[in-house]
């Protein structure tokens, strides 16, 4: 248990200062972008007709003759109190706006996350367990397609069978077109994110179908099943193989958080879906560098996070690690 504590406490230090650096990276990348916040948000038409004073007090608004280091050690003091600021874009505060945007992405980014892992551990097993044959060299051939493929043609290759010409699924949004909040159902709102969901989970279910792959394989090899096939077991492929790649498919299923939240990006652009990932592409196009920042945090946070839990669970899943960390 002190081990754990210890173990805990050096990964949360770890995680601090890459927020830190994480959140001055995103700072620099943002304050170096050629575009001007003014001219994206107003227009060139509108500000030519704005008077001197009101020009200078939105320059005053976006920070835009304000140096970067001050306006970088302002929003870190702020965030440091637990302040994420007020963004440019919304009028809300950046706690507010992730709040609701990522309300309306869990969803959809826990449904992929789910859905890609138990894919990809499922196709795994079937090609490591027949290598060589068939349904290891259809599952390599799709898998290989699938990874080379990018998420936002795959999301409009959906949208186009199963919305245009299947007309089964709605074409995009989180919620029916004008339909009140309130008004919406748990199964409208599933409906409509079932294309960015599988958007998400096929293109990242290949990476873990092929490192399960070759992890049932080496299983498969080892002198164990040899000695369960001479005793005349059966199910063997069920009974042995999951246990043995459990750690690793763990790995590799919070490892990909953060290729599901990077991905949504594109595909809640395509589907229109009001989540986490549009916020984000309007705040970078927007010069909203509180909103920008305030996302950067959280999804690096989450995506830590997620590594932190999958190392956790290592000794609950092994013994061994629980004894040699005990040891240690």
């Amino acid at each position: 248990m002190r081990h754990r504590l210890q173990f805990t406490a050096q990964k949360l230090i770890r995680m601090a200062l890459l927020l830190l650096g994480v959140s001055l990276a995103a700072f620099l990348l943002m304050d170096a972008s050629p575009l001007d916040p003014l001219q994206t948000n107003l227009g060139q038409a509108a500000l030519g007709s704005l008077s001197p004073e009101q020009l200078a007090r939105l320059r005053e608004y976006w920070g835009v003759d304000t140096p970067a280091a001050e306006r970088y050690l302002s929003w870190l003091r702020d965030a440091l109190r637990g302040e994420l600021g007020l963004s440019l874009l919304y009028r809300q505060p950046v706690a507010e706006v992730i709040g609701q945007r990522l309300a309306s992405s869990l969803w959809l980014l826990l449904a992929a996350w789910l859905l890609s892992g138990a894919l990809g551990l499922s196709l795994g097993i079937l090609a490591g367990a027949n290598r060589g044959r068939w349904p290891d060299q259809l599952v390599r051939g799709l898998c290989l397609t699938l990874s080379s493929t990018p998420s936002f043609w795959l999301g409009l290759l959906l949208m186009m069978v199963f919305s245009v010409w299947l007309r089964v699924l709605p074409v995009g949004f989180s919620v029916p077109i004008g339909a009140e909040a309130a008004a919406v159902t748990l199964g409208q709102r599933l409906r409509h994110a079932l294309l960015p969901a599988l958007t998400l989970s096929v293109t990242g279910a290949s990476s873990i179908a092929l490192h399960t792959r070759e992890k049932t394989a080496d299983v498969m090899d080892s002198d164990y099943i040899l000695f369960a096939r001479a005793r005349g077991e059966g199910h063997i492929v069920l009974r042995h193989v999951p246990r043995n790649v459990a750690l690793p498919a763990l790995t590799l299923q919070f490892a990909s958080i953060g290729e599901v939240i990077g991905g949504s990006v594109l595909v809640e652009q395509v589907f229109s879906y009001p989540g986490l990932g549009q916020a984000a592409v309007a705040a970078g196009l927007g010069g909203d560098a509180p909103l920008l920042l305030g996302i950067t945090i959280v999804t690096a946070a989450l995506v830590f996070s997620g590594n932190l839990i999958a190392d956790l669970l290592y000794g609950v899943l092994d013994p061994r690690i629980r004894r040699g960390a005990a040891r240690t």
